[in-house]
């Protein structure tokens, strides 16, 4: 009885009862984001997590603690980063020319799943490190319905999804190429190397 009356008590005063709360980390989702939606600080939800950083993962489930549950979405969620095809293809350019490394993230190389996590964090999106992970994230799409900005995958070594590369549109794909020793837009089906290993699409993008 007390507990229904303080949710009464609350209704009436127009304020959002304390709720203990747990929040699964969405495509497009950002520490500072699923902040700012619960009114909270980034610093606090990582206290309650145990989080040495701020990054997270699609699916991750995170505590908020007793947080008062937002009045809407729509008025306190930040802006989403804008996600067209032209920008995919831009942010996925801004880092070509990288030298191919195997294990590496950027600075002096890096490698296919390198390259997408990095070019997704700019989205606004964090991937798992590995091509493997990369490829247990989003939803899978069929190869006549892909949208730049879906990652396609490839099985070059034996083992399903050893590589990882962004479509970004007309029939091109940007990835961190080992044999080119660099990362590259190249041709994803026009290519008979890719098109024989190619193994499926999945998209992370909202």
């Amino acid at each position: 009885m007390k507990a229904l009356r303080t949710l009464l008590i609350a209704a009436a005063l127009g304020s959002a009862p304390a709720l203990a709360a747990t929040y699964t980390v969405k495509a497009g989702d950002t520490l500072s984001k699923i902040a700012s939606v619960y009114r909270m600080e980034p610093a606090q939800i990582m206290r309650l997590n145990g989080l040495r950083s701020t990054t997270i993962e699609i699916g991750q489930k995170l505590n908020l603690g007793n947080v008062a549950a937002p009045a809407t979405t729509a008025r306190t969620a930040a802006p989403a980063a804008p996600r067209g095809g032209a920008y995919v293809r831009s942010t996925a350019s801004r880092f070509l020319g990288i030298r191919y490394a195997l294990g590496g993230t950027g600075g002096r190389g890096i490698d296919c799943s390198g390259y997408t996590s990095l070019v997704f964090k700019q989205l606004g999106i964090t991937l798992p490190r590995t091509a493997a992970a990369q490829w247990r994230t989003g939803y899978a799409v069929s190869s006549r319905n892909l949208m730049p900005g879906d990652l396609v995958f490839f099985n070059t070594t034996g083992r399903v999804a050893s590589h990882v590369g962004i479509y970004v549109g007309d029939g091109l794909m940007a990835n961190a190429n080992s044999y080119q020793g660099r990362t590259v837009i190249e041709p994803l089906f026009g290519n008979p190397y890719w098109a024989q290993r190619y193994i499926g699409a999945r998209r992370v993008l909202s």
